[in-house]
């Protein structure tokens, strides 16, 4: 009984503080009394000669409370309800065919938009870029943890694959380590009169011939090390995760604790406005997820970063700064991935929607693991292979979708073809 009369009397107590309680809710509440809004999004195409577009898709995501909307696009605008207001990432992607039959993936991005009822019309240009026959297959950048010591990151490696039905050649193509080189939410500032029209190289590299040296047919990879060798053994880290032995190509750099291995050297390009590879004689691709493109100067035109002042620039938000980036054209872009510290970093892209849409990531850095692209399936699950069995990868333009997260790096996996040219398998 007197057990009952505490509960009795703690009640009583707390009845007058739980209505007090109510008020200051309701209160609070009615305070943050949210409008919802219609917003309006108009597209601006920058190609030319667009004969139909299929599948535009409009996508608003506030990641920081968690309000995502999504609506396909009639023509060259579309309206959503009821949007919560917000600082919200903004994105358009689709499918186009231009008047030859060509086809381009479509897309356009803008972050950090702050919509309100004093703006909630929205312009987005939209890029396209030629599907690439060219892309990269599997990636590994976030390095292994070795027996002793924090990490080992020696053992990065990416891997390039021929996807489509005709002989391609890697002579000349060239390859973009994008900056920032880490991930960043403070985003550099680019010259304005570049508009939307480049990314941006740290250091640039090139595969190395003479036009028709390295071939690879439809259904051949190539895999890019850092370092060669067979990363397992004990004098390197028996923890690694790759036997990087017989990869076709490296980035030798001159170094001589890391000497020449017998992959084919890249070819150095740029880094900070010289030709030369810099003083720190390693290349390290960001641990936390780099960006990376690959990229083919068209038959006519020159590019030389090194000796064309239009075609470098610093980062202008830091006006003091001599440290020079490449830039490169987006028409010249043949695949982009960007590599993120994690999901939440949507706000940190370093490069446009019409290149990447979306981001990959592993989580943590060390971790042994990488991300590889997604096999194309048909309507039974089963993989898409071309009529000589090569494989198709799927190639969305949107790393979020493409890739396979969190796996244990495998050069050549699915057992995509050596191109004849590599030796060391013999």
């Amino acid at each position: 009984m007197k057990l009952k009369m505490q509960y009795i009397w703690s009640a009583l107590v707390m009845l007058p503080l739980l209505f007090a309680s109510c008020d200051g809710w309701e209160s609070i509440s009615d305070s943050k009394n949210i409008t919802p809004l219609d917003v309006n999004v108009n597209l601006d195409i920058k190609v030319d000669n667009i004969a139909s577009l299929s599948g535009l898709k409009l996508k608003l995501d506030d990641f920081d409370d968690g309000y995502h909307y999504f609506k396909e696009f009639d023509g060259n605008s579309v309206s959503i309800a009821n949007v919560i207001p917000g600082i919200y990432t903004v994105s358009v992607e689709g499918l186009a065919l231009d008047n030859e039959g060509t086809e381009y993936f479509m897309a356009g991005n803008e972050v950090n938009i702050a919509l309100m009822e004093s703006q909630k019309d929205i312009k987005i240009d939209i890029q396209g870029l030629k599907v690439s026959p060219l892309i990269f297959k599997e990636l590994y950048f976030c390095g292994s943890k070795p027996p002793v010591g924090f990490g080992y990151f020696r053992d990065q490696f990416f891997e390039v694959y021929n996807n489509s039905a005709k002989t391609q050649y890697l002579d000349g193509i060239y390859f973009g380590n994008l900056a920032p080189n880490i991930a960043t939410k403070v985003l550099p500032v680019w010259p304005k009169e570049d508009g939307i029209d480049y990314v941006y190289a740290q250091r640039v590299w090139k595969f190395p011939g003479t036009g028709k040296d390295y071939p690879l047919q439809p259904g051949e990879s190539a895999v890019v090390a850092q370092f060669a060798v067979n990363h397992k053994l004990e004098i390197y880290n028996p923890n690694s995760p790759v036997d990087c032995s017989h990869a076709e190509f490296e980035f030798n750099m001159d170094n001589a604790k890391w000497p020449d291995q017998e992959a084919a050297d890249m070819v150095h390009v740029f880094y900070d406005g010289k030709a030369e590879k810099g003083t720190i004689p390693q290349f390290l691709m960001s641990v936390f997820g780099p960006a990376y493109c690959l990229f083919q100067v068209p038959e006519g035109e020159t590019y030389d970063p090194v000796n064309d002042e239009q075609m470098r620039t610093t980062d202008l938000s830091e006006p003091n700064s001599t440290t020079y980036y490449a830039k490169v054209p987006i028409r010249y872009v043949l695949d982009a991935v960007e590599c993120v510290h994690n999901e939440n970093m949507a706000s940190a892209k370093r490069i446009r929607a019409v290149v990447d849409a979306g981001m990959t990531w592993v989580g943590n850095i060390y971790c042994a693991q990488g991300v590889v692209r997604k096999l194309k399936m048909d309507e039974n699950g089963k993989p898409l292979r071309r009529k000589n069995g090569a494989l198709i990868f799927q190639d969305t333009n949107n790393s979020t979708e493409d890739f396979e997260r969190n796996v244990t790096p495998v050069l050549h996996r699915y057992d995509t073809g050596i191109p004849s040219w590599n030796l060391s398998y013999k």
